[in-house]
């Protein structure tokens, strides 16, 4: 895995992950790229075929397919179907294949996804993947873990990926993704719910006038612009990332009520917009 060879790569889920990594990947010489998607072959799959041609991917009809030749699997699906797909690959992965799991899924997630991967002789490499992927695309920061991440992140970063192997254990990656996400996902939420607040009793020039005072660095009329934003746009996918933060609190013996109700104002803030028809 760790010599010259161009790398061969499968992606299983062809989302916006799937199509930025894609892009990158063949622009820095991978030798080839094919995917599978669940709505592949289906009219709601008709724009992912369309943009994997465009892009130079092989589309398969399978994930078994799609990854028969590969030298790293991406899983790149939801955190919901993290752990059925890695239990689904250990069906068709062989030893030699490292399976590259990105989803945003909780640490004992991951440690069952890379016990099912592992079981089918290939391995396995939690990735915990830091900021949203579309303006970085590969050089996103991904935290790296376990036996094989050093070894994945010698081939992947010579193709454009900013990988940081941080822990040999499997889970660690994932804890420090979520743990930081606590914080940023739940300042989301309380600036969306305090801007809707100040605007529903018009007091939002003196609260923020206050809130400036307290901490002079901040512009906090573009943080809850920002943010606002960030949430309408992204909030169902947050959502989702905060759950899996509520799981990881309840598996260490912590309460997980904060980080569910983050989730909460996530999907709330995100399907506003939803019904606003923005």
């Amino acid at each position: 895995m760790a010599g010259s060879a161009p790398a061969t790569i499968a992606f299983i889920g062809f989302g916006e992950v799937g199509q930025v990594f894609s892009r990158g990947f063949l622009a820095n010489g991978a030798a080839g790229i094919r995917a599978y998607d669940l709505l592949f072959g289906s009219d709601a799959g008709r724009g992912l075929e369309d943009a994997a041609r465009e892009l130079g991917v092989g589309c398969a009809a399978s994930p078994a397919e799609a990854c028969a030749q590969a030298q790293f699997v991406f899983s790149a699906v939801t955190a919901d179907r993290a752990e059925a797909v890695a239990a689904e690959a250990a069906g068709w992965l062989r030893p030699g294949q490292i399976f590259v799991d990105v989803n945003s899924a909780a640490p004992s997630t991951k440690q069952r996804a890379a016990k099912a991967v592992e079981a089918s002789g290939a391995d396995y490499v939690e990735a915990a993947v830091m900021a949203p992927v579309l303006k970085p695309g590969l050089k996103v920061s991904i935290l790296a873990g376990g036996p094989k991440a050093e070894a994945a992140a010698e081939t992947l970063n010579r193709l454009g990926m900013n990988l940081a192997p941080v822990s040999a254990v499997f889970g660690r990656a994932s804890a420090m993704k979520l743990c930081r996400s606590i914080v940023i996902k739940g300042l989301e939420a309380l600036m969306v719910d305090c801007a809707a607040a100040c605007e529903a009793w018009d007091v939002k020039e003196p609260v923020f006038a206050s809130l400036h005072a307290t901490f002079p660095s901040i512009d906090f009329h573009a943080l809850a612009a920002d943010m606002r934003e960030r949430v309408a746009t992204h909030g169902i996918r947050r959502a989702a990332e905060m759950r899996e933060a509520a799981e990881m609190l309840a598996a260490a013996g912590l309460d997980p009520s904060l980080a569910a109700a983050i989730a909460d104002a996530q999907k709330r803030g995100a399907r506003a917009k939803i019904a606003a028809g923005a």
